[in-house]
């Protein structure tokens, strides 16, 4: 069963589509990484399915459901943008009116719960305003997870936090899933970190959809390569040329892509006169996977358009 299935789903503003026709599944269970350039419509699409936005046409299913169904809208929670939290009322005060605003029945309970969850249980009296932007973006989620959502939207709730806020926020996004099975969708443009945790990903382009795939299959499909060093790299890298399609010079390293046999690469080097001095082989991350994708996805627009023009 999926959490979130788009049909054909569309959105414009002012004549432009924000998204256009766009297809997507989100399995239960799934942290899904929702993946974009800013205007590729990630925002938009979340906004609709939490129905802030009415959609110009297409069919949004939350659980088997139509989205407007209210039974099925109160399985959501979301965080996007900010928390919308009042500055100067605590961590607890902020999260009291939000339960009674849900009309929770027991709302201290419910606090202590999502608190013990954030990693927050010490800094309920604390006011918002004193907060770091890490434990804001906790408190949001917070704020999402009263009522025990099934389904958690999250709108770029890592950017801009320092190396243990990230941490702190990949163990509480994994503990939602497996403790609690929530399923997540969450938007970020850090995909480093979004690779540490995700299960699934959507990958969005001018408000379609480009590719939708798991996390094994990013990886099988993702390239592997050989890096390495050598005393004359610009040397080493004309005879690699020589012999291999693909080589560049990256982050200090030449990379080899697409060879089985590292040996191989080595004993070219050597019979030409290069000594290896580091080599390892390796896999493009989700990074380098969606920048490569991009860029193939681009010039199959660019030769279309040039066909036309023609």
């Amino acid at each position: 069963m999926n959490a979130i299935e788009i049909r054909n789903l569309s959105k414009s503003f002012r004549g432009m589509y924000a998204v256009n026709g766009l297809k997507m599944r989100v399995p239960v269970g799934a942290i899904y990484g929702f993946i974009g350039e800013n205007g590729s419509g990630k925002s938009t699409t979340e906004k609709l399915i939490c129905g802030h936005l009415v959609p110009d046409g297409g069919e949004i299913l939350l659980f088997g459901k139509p989205y407007t169904d209210a039974g099925v809208r109160a399985k959501i929670g979301a965080l996007i943008e900010n928390a919308g939290c009042f500055p100067s009322s605590s961590v607890y005060a902020n999260l009291k009116m939000q339960a009674l605003n849900l009309g929770l029945e027991n709302p201290d309970e419910e606090i202590a719960r999502v608190l013990k969850i954030v990693r927050m249980e010490d800094s309920a009296n604390i006011k918002f305003k004193s907060c770091s932007l890490g434990m804001k973006q906790r408190i949001g989620i917070a704020m999402a997870l009263l009522g025990e959502p099934a389904l958690l939207i999250l709108d770029e709730p890592i950017n801009g936090l320092d190396t243990d806020g990230m941490r702190i926020m990949r163990e509480i996004l994994v503990d939602i899933t497996k403790t609690y099975g929530c399923t997540v969708l969450i938007s970020s443009h850090i995909l480093g970190e979004l690779e540490k945790i995700a299960t699934h990903y959507g990958i969005i382009r001018q408000g379609r959809m480009v590719q939708e795939l798991t996390a094994k299959e990013m990886e099988s499909r993702a390239r592997v390569f050989t890096s390495l060093k050598t005393a004359d790299m610009q040397g080493a890298k004309a005879v690699l040329r020589e012999k291999f399609p693909s080589v560049r010079e990256e982050d200090g390293y030449l990379r080899v892509y697409d060879v089985d046999e590292t040996e191989n690469i080595v004993a070219h080097l050597l019979d030409n006169g290069h000594t290896v001095s580091e080599v390892k082989k390796n896999k493009i991350g989700l990074e380098e996977y969606y920048i490569e994708l991009m860029s193939k996805k681009e010039n199959e627009d660019y030769g279309k358009h040039a066909h036309v023009n023609v």
